[in-house]
């Protein structure tokens, strides 16, 4: 693959269930929270884009888990992206970072909301250009 951001964090034990790993919704938060950073890299602010009428949404989500997290693993979160007619689709893997197991395999795919109304958005596409 040839991801285009990726994100270190580690998992904190508020995220773990009694089974000692973390719990399944969890690992939502953690692709969330890495695609804010891919867009915070590239100068984009969730907040000031809601003040302009333009709402990045997820449509579809889709995950495999493969290898559970455990409380205080380190982990490395990447991605990549492509565009598939007004869809955005991240493209997400998780790796454990000190064996490099594959830990969960997600697509998520997301749409513009612009003033209300599902919409084309030509400011995505601008700021993506680089990353398609």
């Amino acid at each position: 693959m040839d991801y285009i951001f990726e994100l270190t964090l580690k998992v904190r034990d508020y995220e773990c269930d009694l089974q000692g790993i973390v719990n399944n919704a969890n690992y939502q938060h953690y692709l969330e929270h890495t695609r804010h950073e891919f867009l915070a890299s590239i100068g984009v602010s969730f907040a000031e884009l809601h003040k302009q009428g333009v709402d990045p949404v997820v449509a579809r989500i889709n995950m495999a888990f493969k290898t559970p997290l455990k409380s205080g693993d380190e982990f490395v979160s990447k991605l990549y992206l492509k565009k598939e007619g007004i869809k955005y689709v991240f493209y997400q893997d998780i790796f454990r970072r000190h064996d490099h197991k594959m830990v969960v395999k997600a697509s998520v795919e997301t749409v513009c909301v612009v003033n209300g109304r599902l919409s084309d958005s030509r400011l995505f596409d601008d700021l993506f250009a680089d990353y398609l």
